[in-house]
């Protein structure tokens, strides 16, 4: 008897990896591989944005960070809107067509950035740029809630999220060559790239509604409830509202990130400042490693809940060890902060998956855009809160501040998994909506 081969076991892992990238990558139903090699490009736009349109606003149009700060606010205010009424939109004339004018909408106004030379005209470019990014969150979730049923919509999210993680690094570094080059060509150069790449995403979104449409032929349900758009309003759903609510101080946490942890190790620690950039090439490569494992264990309201209830929790424990981070030598500095960046994304992915799993549970399939938007209101709510309450909490008040924070994660979490008890079946379904 010959024996057996003991290198192909070895080699499995290495097929398991290739597999669930080629998977990420070209998924095989259709309308997920359109969300993703639209995401693809619009992410990597995004990273191009992000990391030249401080210096591109500063240097180029000439405000101040003040007016900058204004305008992006402003913005912000009017994302939250932006993305409630693109799900009563999505309800109404489909989500894939909310989707398409949104992400055409942001190409365009991306376009414009170099022409703006006011407050004025930057801030109504910015909130046509700021609003139709929001809008698109709204619209994507409810092609989503269309497309797929039960945990396959939250994996498949989950997948979109490591595309447009991965991507967004890949801009990034493609921007930080204009930032080399710091020219005001250069500049322009790269915002005028961010909003082409913006508009090539919109091609492969265009197939959606057909695929949508197939399906619906295909399911008598899917095909009444086509028919009929006269769902239950989410904002007589008082559960729901307090799941948003709650959702949006727990989507602070992105800003912590982009916003609070850079300031802090850069003004409050002995760390060198290359350490914000390894904190974030931390995360990034945490969450495309952990997220779709994560989204494939968390499904259902129970343990969506208690995901983001854990979520709350983690991201309290890792503000205090921040915190801990500007009482130190360089070198504990370092390693308390990477130890604090790990926690930080695994209760971001934590987070995300539970609400998505959330907003996705309790909408009625006669509603989903309306419920979808009122989640993504709320995280752009979060977006917009973030820079000013990290600013007067922890970077104005050090280890008290953190503390606050640490009590407004936890408090989140835990109000989130005390709110849907109510709504919980014992098969684990949702009670009816009223």
């Amino acid at each position: 008897m010959t024996a057996p081969s003991r290198s192909r076991p070895a080699s499995r892992p290495w097929g398991v990896v290739v597999h669930s990238s080629a998977t990420t990558l070209r998924p095989a139903d259709p309308v997920a591989a359109a969300l993703t090699t639209s995401a693809m490009a619009s992410s990597f736009s995004n990273g191009v944005f992000y990391t030249v349109s401080a210096l591109f606003f500063t240097r180029v149009v000439g405000l101040g960070v003040g007016q900058v700060g204004l305008g992006l606010t402003i913005a912000g205010a009017i994302a939250i809107a932006a993305s409630f009424v693109a799900g009563r939109a999505a309800d109404r004339i489909g989500a894939p067509a909310v989707l398409v004018t949104t992400t055409a909408s942001q190409g365009l106004a991306l376009l414009a950035y170099p022409t703006t030379a006011t407050l004025t005209t930057f801030t109504l470019v910015a909130g046509v740029a700021v609003a139709s990014k929001a809008a698109q969150g709204t619209a994507r979730a409810t092609v989503l809630a269309h497309a797929f049923t039960g945990a396959e919509r939250v994996l498949v999210r989950a997948r979109l999220g490591v595309v447009i993680n991965v991507f967004t690094g890949v801009g990034t570094v493609c921007g930080g060559l204009a930032l080399l080059a710091d020219t005001t060509v250069g500049y322009i150069m790269a915002i005028l790239g961010s909003g082409i790449f913006v508009l090539i995403s919109v091609w492969p979104l265009l197939a959606i509604r057909s695929q949508l449409a197939a399906r619906a032929r295909d399911d008598e349900a899917c095909a009444t409830m086509a028919a009929d758009r006269s769902g239950p309003s989410p904002l007589r759903d008082r559960c729901y509202l307090a799941v948003s609510g709650l959702n949006a101080l727990l989507a602070m946490h992105a800003g912590l990130l982009t916003v609070g942890v850079p300031l802090w190790i850069t003004e409050h620690t002995s760390a060198p400042t290359i350490t914000v950039t390894v904190v974030l090439l931390l995360n990034t490569a945490l969450v495309v490693a952990i997220q779709t494992p994560l989204a494939r264990r968390i499904h259902g309201i129970r343990r969506s809940a208690r995901a983001v209830h854990v979520a709350g929790l983690t991201l309290a424990l890792a503000c205090l060890v921040y915190s801990a981070s500007a009482t130190t030598s360089t070198a504990i500095a370092i390693v308390l902060l990477l130890s604090a960046a790990v926690l930080h994304t695994i209760g971001e992915v934590a987070a995300e998956i539970g609400s998505w799993g959330l907003a996705f549970d309790f909408a009625p399939n006669s509603s989903a855009g309306a419920y979808q938007g009122v989640n993504q209101a709320s995280v752009a709510a979060g977006a917009m809160l973030a820079p000013l309450v990290i600013t007067t909490t922890a970077l104005t008040h050090g280890a008290v501040g953190w503390l606050v924070l640490a009590a407004v994660f936890t408090s989140a979490g835990a109000g989130t998994l005390l709110a849907v008890r109510g709504r919980q079946l014992p098969q684990g379904g949702i009670a009816g909506i009223r």
